[in-house]
């Protein structure tokens, strides 16, 4: 006999990995002062998205000499952004352990073709032994594997005296988790994630290392022009301080303006990595008490607070196939969706089965305590289902 459902339900149940959950509070009628059917290179539209970059470099601590700028195409098209424009000039290291970095290697080994380029990769649950790499070759990773759910614990690897560049794919770690900023030269991530913004706009920051390569080092293959940073061998300042390379939604701009200024309601970056550590704290607390489930990512120290990936270890479930496993990690998702408490919590399609609970800090604990006891009764469900 199974368990009865939970009484208590997540206020808001929306613990998808992107785009995720709107900050608490958030209604449609903050977007009433958009510049709809504006022109984003009028006054004043250069001036709201000017705005989004002094707020973000504020709330962040970005460093006065870095560059910050809104570029096409989410966190995919600031890291390819910065692929194809900086890498070639020396050998590269290439960092995987999920499915994202896994991409990053195929975009540079089969479409850039680079001839030096060393892949290091991980398995799911696992961190390369990134003291091993090459700090005097440029280096790619991602800080938070977010179909993994391990992350970079900090940046005590990467050498101060480097001669290549750190390229960060970090699009699930700003605003969440400590970003050593002299350690990187490039930054990527997109609005959709920690702050809970919309789709289609992604962040790039660069370090004065980044920009003298880019003024120093042509690449040898055609930029199509939302990749093209520079003009005239020069870089093109204009980005970085609201003249966007193509048109952005002046909607998705406001969005984003209300929730940088919510952070800085609450206290800041420190307030919105302390909101995402307690909603790990919460996890870790459920999963302590409880057999079935442990996190993907093996080593405490490595475990995402926004991205927690979740594997089923109940001797049960893994002695099933293969295939049955994956169907009833499927299954227990579908359960919680159809009861209208966890939405799209399925782990990634690449990654083992299992799920994956956006903690992010637009989650409030409060809604991951009381989804648990629901990943309990959902569980006992699917198991009773196969026996």
């Amino acid at each position: 006999m199974t368990s009865p459902q939970p009484t208590q339900r997540p206020q808001r149940p929306y613990f998808s990995s992107g785009p995720c959950s709107k900050r608490p509070g958030w209604k449609l009628e903050v977007l009433n002062n958009a510049l709809v059917g504006r022109s984003h290179r009028s006054g004043p539209g250069k001036a709201r998205l000017k705005d989004v970059i002094d707020r973000t470099k504020s709330i962040l601590g970005i460093p006065d000499d870095y560059l910050c700028g809104i570029v096409p195409a989410s966190d995919t098209g600031a890291v390819e952004m910065a692929m194809w424009s900086l890498l070639g000039a020396r050998g590269v290291e290439m960092v995987a352990w999920e499915s994202f970095g896994s991409g990053w290697v195929t975009d540079v080994q089969k479409q850039l073709q680079l001839p030096d380029c060393h892949m290091v990769k991980a398995d799911y649950g696992h961190l390369p032994d990134l003291a091993a790499l090459d700090c005097d070759r440029d280096i790619v990773f991602t800080w938070n594997g977010t179909t993994s759910g391990v992350k970079v614990p900090n940046g005590d690897w990467i050498a101060d005296n480097r001669q290549g560049l750190t390229i960060a794919d970090a699009t699930s770690a700003v605003f969440a988790m400590d970003i050593p900023w002299s350690k990187l030269d490039v930054v990527t991530w997109s609005w959709q994630k920690v702050m809970g913004g919309e789709a289609a706009h992604g962040m790039i920051v660069l370090s004065p290392r980044a920009v003298e390569r880019l003024e120093s080092y042509t690449p040898q293959w055609p930029l199509p022009k939302i990749f093209q940073l520079t003009k005239g061998g020069k870089l093109n300042a204009a980005i970085f301080t609201g003249a966007t390379i193509n048109t952005p939604s002046m909607l998705c701009v406001e969005d984003a303006l209300d929730g940088l200024k919510w952070a800085e309601s609450i206290g800041g970056v420190s307030a919105l990595m302390a909101r995402s550590q307690a909603n790990l704290t919460a996890i870790t607390n459920w999963i302590d008490q409880t057999p079935w489930v442990d996190f993907l990512a093996v080593d405490p120290a490595t475990r995402s607070n926004t991205s927690i990936c979740l594997k089923i270890v109940d001797p049960w479930y893994t002695a099933l196939s293969a295939e049955d496993q994956a169907k009833g990690a499927k299954q227990l998702a579908t359960l919680l969706d159809k009861e209208g408490v966890a939405y799209d919590i399925g782990s990634y399609r690449d990654a083992p089965p299992g799920l994956r609970i956006w903690g992010g800090a637009t989650v409030d604990t409060a809604d991951i305590e009381a989804l648990t006891p629901w990943l309990d009764w959902a569980y006992e469900q699917m198991k009773a289902a196969y026996e």
